[in-house]
């Protein structure tokens, strides 16, 4: 509770220095100013951190008519430098299949079946996720293309460096589509634009996002015992006003991410198609993503040998 109370001061003093009186004349692009006026003083895991708090603020203003619905969902927050999140550990092959395997039974072609199944499949970052509009899918190829559009806030890290075509297979592009037919929610962003992913407000912030992922890799949500004999009726990662990232197996899309690029190496997927299909350097993948042992490096290597 202190540590809610601290970062909101922040934005009381930006309210404060902006003359911003009245929070019911509060827009996106004042929240703009305000990620910009804190984000020179603070490293960026910090401040996302803030913003997450600020982000539960604006929801519960939203509900007694103190600021106006929805604007939660246009705070958006800058993308963790790569590896800069070095306490997050990867979702274990293993683990992800499970989570797979249960939406695909219980939860087909929902919007969560989606986002988990594209940020395991493609190893993309959640900016790149939120970015994706209906028209970058590419059905006859089984892709989807990802485009650095600023002007209309939907970045890449790597700005155009980043655009590039997916491929996510016969599989994966049928739950998509049958998402689109079934599940999701039909409406535009600001910009007119139609998001694939969408809430009922148009397209998700990257917390949402993350708030969503670290939901789904709750073991309790995808059918297995806790594994820290908490009672998820009462457990403060499960409930309604709860923080799900409290739970000790949750794992974010940095987590998924992580997870996903150290399965394709695992498989033979080599370094540098990895760093391509991920967007990351080679140099950034072998400090900060590749967790596999010694033992599993020399078994991709021992795969590639000649017989002779």
């Amino acid at each position: 509770m202190a540590n809610a109370r601290t970062r909101l001061r922040h934005f009381r003093e930006w309210a404060k220095e902006a003359d911003i009186e009245n929070l019911n004349e509060l827009t996106g692009r004042d929240l703009a100013n305000f990620v910009t006026w804190r984000r020179g003083e603070i490293a960026t895991v910090t401040l996302q951190k803030q913003l997450s708090t600020v982000r539960q603020a604006l929801r519960y203003w939203a509900d007694i008519e103190g600021v106006t619905d929805g604007l939660a969902e246009k705070l958006h927050a800058p993308e963790l430098p790569d590896g800069a999140d070095t306490r997050d550990v990867h979702l274990k092959p293993q683990y992800a299949t499970e989570v797979l395997e249960y939406l695909d039974k219980y939860d087909y072609a929902s919007r969560r079946h989606v986002v988990v199944a594209l940020l395991w499949r493609t190893g993309m970052r959640r900016s790149a996720l939120r970015s994706i509009d209906l028209d970058d899918l590419r059905p006859d190829e089984h892709a989807v293309v990802l485009k650095h559009r600023l002007e209309t806030e939907t970045k890449l890290k790597n700005r155009e460096d980043g655009e590039r075509w997916v491929y996510l297979g016969p599989r994966w592009y049928q739950v998509v589509d049958e998402y689109i037919d079934k599940n999701r929610i039909d409406v535009t962003d600001d910009y007119g634009r139609e998001p694939l992913i969408t809430t009922r407000y148009g397209r998700p912030t990257g917390d949402t996002i993350y708030t969503w992922v670290n939901m789904a890799t709750q073991p309790c949500e995808y059918g297995r015992e806790c594994p820290h004999d908490r009672d998820p009726k009462t457990c403060e990662a499960n409930s309604t006003d709860g923080y799900p990232s409290r739970c000790p197996s949750s794992r974010s899309p940095h987590g998924l991410r992580r997870g996903s690029i150290t399965h394709h190496l695992a498989h033979g997927t080599s370094p540098e198609v990895a760093s391509e299909r991920m967007d990351v350097s080679l140099e950034v993948l072998y400090k900060h993503y590749d967790v596999r042992d010694e033992r599993e490096k020399m078994s991709v290597r021992k795969d590639n040998l000649p017989d002779k």
